[in-house]
C-alpha cells in the first residue's frame, strides 16, 4: 500500500456500475447489465454516464459523453485522486530511500512517478478505444484487458480472453487483502510503541531525549487483540456509513501528516553523511515499497467516468499525480535526512515519545483502522456474493458474516506470519502492485493497437516498461522473501529504544 489506492490507499464510495451496448448514439441514462461489476477502486465509482473524449488520451471528437448534473467537479475528482494514491505506503518511503540512496532514491521515485502516470494514461486511452468500438457505457480495468486480448492476432489469447478479467480481478484481490495485512502490522507496531513508552511519556519533545521502552507483549499479540474490533468493523456493509468513517480517517491522517512535516523539517543533519546510492541488494526492496505507494491505477477509470466534465480529467490526472509525487519525494527525503540510518519501517515509529507525537501515532492509527473497512469492501464484494448464492436465502446473512470473519482472520493470520511492516509493504508492492501498475498497461496497449499498426519505437517503449515491471516483480519478491527468512534485528535510535 496498496489503497488497492490506497489505494494503499482508502476511499468513500463504491458501487457496481455496469456496461451495456447501445444503438446509434449513447443514452444519457446509465444502463445496467449483469456482466460488469467495477471493483477496481475503493474510492469512487461512476454514477453518471460514460466517459467522453479526453484530450491527450483520445481524439476529443471520437468519443462523446452526454454529461449528467450529478457528476463530480474537477475539485472533487482531484481530492478523490489524491485519496486513492496516498496511504500507508507514504510513511514507508523514507526507509525505501534508505534502501536506494539519498540521490538514487528520489530520482527513482521521480522516474517511477512518470512511468506510473503514463501507464494510467494508457489504460484510459485503451478504455476509450473499446468504448467507442463496442458502444459501451463504461469499462473497468478487467473489461479493458479482456477486450484487449480479444483484439490480438494470437488465436490462443483471443480464445481465453475472459481470463484477462479474472487475472486482473485476482490481482485486485491480492492487492486489497495485502493492504489489509499492512494495516494490521501498522496498527500493532504503533500501538505497541505507544503503550511501551506510556510510563515515560512527557511534554518534552526534544529529539535527543532517550526514553526507555517498557517491555510489553509481542506485536503479533497486538494484532490478535485488534482482530475482534476489526471483525466488528468489517460487518458494516452500508457504504454510506463507511463513507463517514472514511472522511474521519482522511481528516485524522491529514492532521498527522502536517505535524510530521513540521517535525522533520527542523534541524536537518548534514546530508553528506548519507550514501548517494545504497547497495544494489537492497534496491529491490525500494522498488516494492515505491510501487506499493504509486499503485493507484485502479482509481482512474471510475474517477474519469464519474466526472461532470471528463475533458478536464487529463489535467486533473497530471496535476494530482504531480502533487502526489512531490509529496512522496519530499517526505521520503526529509524523513531519511532527519533520521538517517535509524529510519524505521514507518516514519511514525521514529517520532519522539512525547504526548504530541504519541497523539499523532494514535491519530494516524485511528485513520488506518477505519480505512481497513473501505479497503476490505473490494475483495469482500468480489469473493462473497458468488459463495453466498450457493446458500439458501434463509442462511444467507449468516454466511455473509462468517465469510467476512474468515477473510478478516486470514489477513490477520498473514500479518502475524509476516510481522515486519517494511517487508510486508515491499512484498505486496512487488507481487501485485507491479503487475497492475507497470506490467499490464503496456502489454494492453500493444494488444489493443498492434493490428491497427504501431510504430516500432512505441512497441519497444511498452516492452521496456513491462519488462521493468516484471524484473521488479521477480527480484523484489525474491529479496523480500529472503529478508523475511532472516531474523529481525533490534532497532535502536536516539529517540527511543525498541524492545522486541
Amino acid at each position: 500500500m496498496a489503497d488497492p489506492k490506497e489505494p494503499e490507499k482508502g476511499g468513500v464510495e463504491l458501487s457496481t456500475p455496469n456496461a451495456a451496448p447501445s444503438t446509434g448514439t449513447m443514452s444519457t441514462r446509465r444502463l445496467r447489465s449483469e456482466d460488469y461489476n467495477d471493483y477496481s477502486s475503493t474510492d469512487v465509482t461512476p454514477e453518471g454516464s460514460p466517459p467522453g473524449g479526453i484530450n491527450g488520451f483520445a481524439h476529443p471528437e471520437s468519443y462523446q459523453r452526454f454529461g449528467e448534473t450529478n457528476g463530480t467537479t474537477w475539485y472533487q475528482t482531484l481530492i478523490h485522486l489524491l485519496k486513492g494514491n496516498i496511504g500507508t505506503g507514504l510513511l514507508g518511503l523514507p526507509l525505501a530511500v534508505k534502501n536506494a540512496g539519498i540521490l538514487l532514491g528520489p530520482l527513482s521515485l521521480l522516474v517511477m512517478g512518470v512511468v506510473a502516470v503514463h501507464c494510467m494514461g494508457i489504460l484510459v486511452k485503451c478504455a476509450h478505444h473499446f468504448c467507442r468500438r463496442f458502444q459501451k457505457q463504461f469499462l473497468d480495468y478487467g473489461g479493458v484487458v479482456m477486450y484487449g486480448l480479444e483484439s490480438t492476432p494470437v488465436a490462443c489469447l483471443r480464445t481465453h480472453a475472459a481470463w484477462g478479467r479474472r487475472v486482473v480481478g485476482l490481482f485486485l484481490i491480492i492487492t486489497q487483502l495485502g493492504f489489509c495485512c499492512v494495516y494490521f502490522v501498522f496498527l500493532a507496531d504503533n500501538l505497541k510503541q505507544v503503550i511501551s513508552a506510556a510510563n515515560g511519556t512527557t511534554n518534552d519533545c526534544s529529539p535527543n531525549k532517550t526514553v526507555t521502552m517498557t517491555p510489553t507483549m509481542d506485536s503479533r499479540l497486538f494484532m490478535l487483540s485488534i482482530l475482534p474490533f476489526v471483525v466488528l468493523l468489517s460487518f458494516i456493509q452500508n457504504l454510506k456509513v463507511l463513507s463517514i468513517f472514511s472522511m474521519l480517517a482522511n481528516v485524522a491522517m491529514l492532521v498527522s501528516l502536517v505535524v510530521i512535516y513540521q517535525y522533520i523539517v527542523r534541524d536537518i543533519p548534514d546530508p553528506r553523511r548519507l550514501p548517494l546510492a545504497a547497495a544494489w541488494k537492497t534496491y529491490p526492496l525500494f522498488f516494492g515499497t515505491a510501487i506499493f505507494a504509486f499503485e493507484g491505477i485502479g482509481v482512474v477509470l471510475p474517477l474519469e467516468n464519474k466526472m461532470k466534465n471528463p475533458r478536464q480529467f487529463p489535467v486533473i490526472l497530471y496535476v494530482g499525480m504531480t502533487i502526489v509525487t512531490i509529496l512522496y519525494i519530499s517526505l521520503s527525503v526529509l524523513g531519511y535526512l532527519h533520521f538517517g540510518a535509524d529510519i524505521q519501517a514507518s516514519i511514525t515509529l521514529n517520532l519522539p515519545n512525547c504526548w504530541l507525537y504519541q497523539a499523532v501515532k494514535l491519530l494516524f492509527s485511528f485513520g488506518i483502522f477505519f480505512t481497513y473497512a473501505v479497503q476490505f469492501y473490494v475483495p469482500a464484494e468480489i469473493i462473497i456474493p458468488p459463495l453466498v448464492s450457493r446458500v439458501s436465502e434463509r442462511w444467507g446473512w449468516l454466511a455473509k458474516l462468517l465469510l467476512r470473519l474468515a477473510l478478516v482472520s486470514l489477513t490477520c493470520v498473514l500479518a502475524v506470519l509476516i510481522p515486519r511492516l517494511d517487508l510486508v509493504i515491499s512484498l505486496v508492492g512487488s507481487v501485485s502492485s507491479s503487475a497492475l501498475a507497470l506490467i499490464f498497461p503496456p502489454l494492453l496497449e500493444i494488444a489493443t493497437y498492434y493490428t491497427e499498426g504501431m510504430h516500432p519505437l512505441l512497441i519497444a517503449k511498452d516492452v521496456a516498461i513491462s519488462l521493468f515491471g516484471f524484473v521488479g516483480f521477480v527480484v523484489g519478491t525474491y529479496e523480500a522473501l529472503v529478508e523475511l527468512a532472516a531474523p529481525a534485528t533490534t532497532v535502536v535510535n536516539t529517540t527511543s529504544v525498541m524492545v522486541q
